[in-house]
């Protein structure tokens, strides 16, 4: 009777899988045009999702760590005319605590959120107070060869922190998948090697 419950993914096992996406998930490079391909594109499928049919909007923004905006925009309204808006008025100040977040610990809002549920950690306890929102939805930027410290965040926010993390986990996978499979493809104008097989005819000394 109990044994489903008992399956149940924990608050560690959340940790466990956002910790492997930051480790699995890093870029051969980062510039602002990447931010805005990322960005236009975590806005096309939120835009394509059952929540956004629900009336629920969002908000992005893709930032350096030093804290230049690289891409912002949001999906949705402050207001409507039926007095109901789909964006709150806070949002953005939800998605630069998110983003502080990851800046001070270098680690994704939704790890730092199930890592301290694993532990039964409050923010007060893990000194993340003031300007810092553990919420889901800021995924830090890796380079493969820095293995120091994340560049950037890309960040979104509508209110679901596991929904927020993983738009941006599969909106980074698809991306990085795509250039992997861009690096691989011969360039155009290039004609591909024949491969040349061993001779099996033999010469008199």
């Amino acid at each position: 009777m109990f044994s489903a419950f008992n399956d149940m993914p924990t608050p560690a096992d959340f940790a466990t899988q956002a910790l492997t996406s930051e480790s699995n998930y890093r870029f051969p490079s980062f510039s602002a045009s990447e931010a805005v391909t990322i960005g236009l594109s975590l806005r096309k499928r939120f835009r394509a999702s059952s929540r956004h049919a629900k009336g629920k909007g969002l908000v992005i923004s893709i930032q350096t760590i030093a804290g230049h905006t690289l891409f912002a925009c949001t999906v949705g309204d402050l207001g409507h005319p039926s007095g109901i808006g789909d964006v709150s008025m806070d949002s953005w100040q939800v998605v630069e605590g998110m983003i502080n977040v990851v800046r001070r610990t270098g680690h994704s809002s939704y790890y730092v959120e199930m890592g301290m549920g694993a532990m039964g950690k409050t923010a007060k306890q893990m000194h993340l107070q003031g300007e810092m929102r553990i919420n889901g939805g800021a995924f830090p930027v890796w380079l493969e060869n820095a293995p120091c410290s994340p560049i950037a965040v890309i960040a979104c926010y509508s209110g679901s922190s596991q929904d927020d993390h993983q738009l941006v986990v599969n909106v980074v996978k698809d991306y990085l998948n795509k250039i992997a499979r861009t690096s691989m493809a011969p360039s155009e104008g290039t004609i591909p090697a024949i491969p040349v097989r061993e001779s099996t005819v033999s010469f008199p000394a």
